[in-house]
């Protein structure tokens, strides 16, 4: 028996990177042995930055190749749903319904608001409503599926706190009806990126995609940021504060004390070591590639997977929402 239902999505970004894989998926991955399932692509959530027809065009391929990512790494359409957020309309009435109860005070608080006002670099006259909405959706999407945790890690734990007033307000005005998300914690490596010093994103361009290319892999590795104090070859290095030593951790544990000795006595230079990490990223995820290369030759995998994903998600969130109709008085459905 599963030990209770896990609700997370991703925003439909494209091909994902090393961070992903160790932020979410592989964790996922793992969550499909103990839980029931579900997993979105959260495209409606994207609409808040994606603006116009030519930006909103990227969605669809964006989401096809994230889910060729999502099937390579291990995630299995017969042990969890696999479906597209837009697919399953009712978690847009459950947004609506449960933004009639939820203070408006409560949603300008939340830190996540804030810095993404501060990094739009807009004032209030033109900050779109889905984006001041953007944590009753993300309510919706967790207790539309009845879900009752959601994984996280440790810096994420207040977001899902306002997602737990929300269902406390709704239970107490219309009665018990959601369980209330739990935080998931996930224990995940950090990886900054190639640029040494922030976290790896798509955005910032410092990412090393799952399914680049060895050459590919290579030419990002070779980019990365070492010692800065390490000018020289002749240059003793400190692997303490170099990212590709960081790196190594993972994908060479085996090298670590070898690539520690000669780092620091200068008998290893910056591009010899940056070669063995990316042999290392590339054996590593050799069988990922090989996988995601014969799903890749069968494209009508990834819409079958997520058409019968949004036939199984809809069952459940008309159920839901027949719950709510009634719950709420409303005329029955």
């Amino acid at each position: 028996m599963a030990a209770g239902r896990v609700y997370s999505a991703m925003r439909p970004s494209g091909r994902l990177h090393l961070g992903n894989l160790f932020g979410a998926l592989e964790n996922w991955v793992r969550l499909q042995d103990d839980y029931e399932c579900f997993f979105g692509v959260a495209d409606i959530h994207a609409l808040t930055t994606l603006q116009g027809t030519a930006q909103v065009a990227e969605i669809v391929p964006n989401t096809y190749e994230m889910v060729l990512d999502w099937l390579a790494a291990g995630l299995d359409p017969e042990r969890s749903v696999l479906y597209v957020q837009s697919h399953v309309p009712e978690v847009l009435t459950l947004s609506m319904l449960l933004g009639m109860s939820t203070p408006l005070g409560w949603l300008l608080r939340v830190p996540t608001f804030k810095d993404r006002v501060r990094q739009m670099g807009e004032d209030e006259e033109h900050i779109p409503y889905g984006l001041v909405g953007y944590p009753v959706l993300q309510t919706a999407d967790v207790i539309l599926y009845k879900a009752d945790r959601v994984p996280v890690g440790i810096d994420q734990v207040p977001h899902i706190e306002i997602s737990r007033e929300i269902v406390r307000r709704f239970n107490r005005l219309y009665g018990d009806t959601f369980p209330e998300p739990q935080a998931l914690l996930t224990e995940s490596p950090s990886i900054v990126g190639t640029d040494g010093k922030n976290k790896m994103s798509k955005s910032l361009d410092n990412h090393i995609e799952l399914a680049a290319t060895e050459e590919e892999t290579l030419k990002r590795v070779k980019s990365m940021v070492t010692d800065p104090q390490r000018a020289r070859r002749t240059d003793p290095g400190r692997p303490e504060v170099c990212n590709v030593y960081a790196l190594h951790k993972i994908f060479n544990p085996h090298l670590l004390d070898d690539v520690y000795a000669k780092c620091t006595t200068a008998a290893i230079g910056c591009v010899e070591d940056k070669q063995q990490l990316a042999d290392g990223i590339n054996r590593y995820l050799g069988p990922f590639r090989e996988r995601r290369r014969e799903l890749a030759e069968k494209p009508e995998v990834v819409r079958e997977v997520l058409a019968d994903g949004a036939a199984r998600a809809s069952a459940v969130a008309r159920a839901t929402i027949a719950e709510v109709y009634e719950r709420m008085g409303l005329a029955p459905r």
